[in-house]
């Protein structure tokens, strides 16, 4: 069976798509230069800032900022020695670890936050009217779903801990 290719249209707007997304995460990255922390870092403080008693199992860390476990280990650690994250043990499930803000993280991220929500609004939101913004959210997460039930995002997941 002869496979299916992208027409003209198409391959534009791929290639657009990976232009752009890649510039928008080297910007993103540039903003956060300043304070001496990875755009992957700044995401992992974040997300705990949001969480409930701003905590939250490893795991799902990984999966919201997709990265593997093993990475995240790595990058927790990077979090660690500056004391802006703390690990225990989740309660009521021994093997399982939480990843806490610390009193510093929380001050870091209260420092960086200004900074990459104007980031943010200046690469991503206002070049684009609301209704296109909010639908390439929606478009985003159709594209995310899609990979999930695919189980694609799995094996992004787990990439190195594969046996080899």
């Amino acid at each position: 069976m002869e496979p299916r290719w992208l027409d003209a249209d198409e391959q534009q707007a791929w290639r657009q798509y990976l232009h752009a997304s890649r510039l928008l995460e080297a910007a993103m990255a540039r903003d956060l230069q300043g304070y001496d922390v990875q755009l992957t870092e700044y995401e992992i403080i974040a997300v705990l800032s949001e969480a409930p008693e701003q905590k939250c199992r490893m795991s799902t860390i990984a999966e919201q900022v997709v990265q593997s476990r093993s990475r995240l280990t790595h990058t927790a650690g990077r979090l660690e020695k500056r004391g802006w994250v703390s690990r225990e043990p989740c309660v009521g499930d021994r093997r399982g670890v939480e990843l806490m803000l610390t009193d510093e993280g929380r001050a870091a991220v209260v420092q960086m936050a200004p900074d990459h929500v104007h980031s943010v609004l200046t690469y991503l939101v206002q070049p684009l009217p609301r209704e296109d913004f909010l639908a390439l959210g929606r478009a985003m997460a159709a594209v995310g779903e899609g990979i999930k039930a695919k189980g694609a995002s799995d094996e992004v997941l787990n990439a190195d801990e594969q046996p080899a």
